[in-house]
């Protein structure tokens, strides 16, 4: 199966970063480099690129796509651990950095990744294949509380605590081994009248559950810190998200990151010393035009938020 994957808001990202030829650039989610190609394009002899991903293939899909260029650099590892990565290819600072957050539509379309609802596989779900956590042992082994928890914290569904009753009820008499097996459970704890409000039953808890296992909101905070400490004054950073967990956890971390004064608002000057770090410069996310979503339905709930180191 070809990794091809449409990237989103292309045009958006490539403005917002504000593209230098001798600029080094750095996609953080590189999947199978539709940013990077064209980030790429614009750089000339002294630029470079460095592309990390978790995820083998999209490393693989990513070198046959950029074949034709010399000036990049693929690294398997996670975004989160940007500041080691670039210190050991001896990269001082980034011109620009770029995070594409969530699961890409080859993971998705490749059933036997087990990130969809759509279609029957195991339950896998992981991003990175040498990830010893997978859906199956979250399934399979968390908790009644902890699978509740994380359905009801990582995916919003209000009907968590009856999915994870199910769950853990089902797992008493069988392992729980397959993605439909588990939309079937899914789909039964949500009542008659609900099952069919806006999108899929299952999409929810399917989410909750690869937020889970890949760890992706825990990492968040600390690679938009790592980012922002690895750029360059005037070096932009973008990120896109999909969900509004994602979103507003950038959203509140470019807050802090441009306001970090912790003094209480009686006080009439700042002691505690922090200064700003970046200026955010969307005030406001950045959401696909029409046309796009019309092209490319998964591009819907994208949103785009930009801010220059200072």
């Amino acid at each position: 199966m070809e990794f091809s994957h449409k990237p989103v808001l292309l045009n958006e990202v490539i403005e917002g970063l504000n593209i230098k030829e001798d600029g080094i650039y750095v996609d953080c989610t590189l999947g199978g480099a539709g940013h990077s190609a064209e980030i790429i394009k614009r750089l000339g002899q002294n630029g470079r690129l460095i592309g990390i991903d978790q995820d083998t293939e999209a490393l693989q899909a990513a070198e046959k796509r950029l074949s034709n260029y010399k000036n990049y650099t693929l690294v398997h590892n996670n975004f989160s651990n940007i500041d080691s990565i670039l210190r050991n290819l001896n990269i001082e600072k980034a011109d620009g950095i770029l995070m594409d957050l969530g699961v890409s539509s080859y993971q998705l379309d490749n059933k036997e990744r087990g990130f969809s609802y759509m279609q029957d596989a195991p339950l896998d779900m992981r991003m990175d294949k040498d990830n010893p956590l997978s859906a199956f042992q979250v399934i399979n082994y968390y908790d009644e509380e902890s699978l509740y928890k994380i359905i009801r914290d990582y995916g919003e569904e209000r009907f968590a605590k009856n999915i994870a009753k199910n769950i853990t009820e089902i797992r008493k008499e069988r392992d729980i081994k397959g993605t439909l097996e588990l939309v079937d459970i899914i789909v039964r704890s949500i009542p008659k009248k609900f099952r069919y409000e806006g999108s899929h039953p299952a999409k929810r808890t399917f989410q909750a559950i690869r937020i889970e296992v890949n760890g992706e909101l825990r990492i968040l905070e600390k690679s938009i810190q790592g980012s922002v400490d690895n750029l360059k004054k005037g070096g932009r950073l973008c990120i896109i998200t999909f969900h509004s967990l994602e979103d507003r956890e950038v959203k509140n971390k470019f807050k802090s990151l441009q306001d970090p004064c912790t003094c209480p608002k009686k006080f009439p000057i700042c002691i505690c010393g922090k200064k700003p770090e970046i200026n955010i410069i969307t005030k406001k996310p950045i959401i696909p035009t029409e046309e796009e979503t019309a092209e490319n339905k998964r591009s819907k709930s994208s949103k785009l938020r930009i801010c220059e180191k200072i």
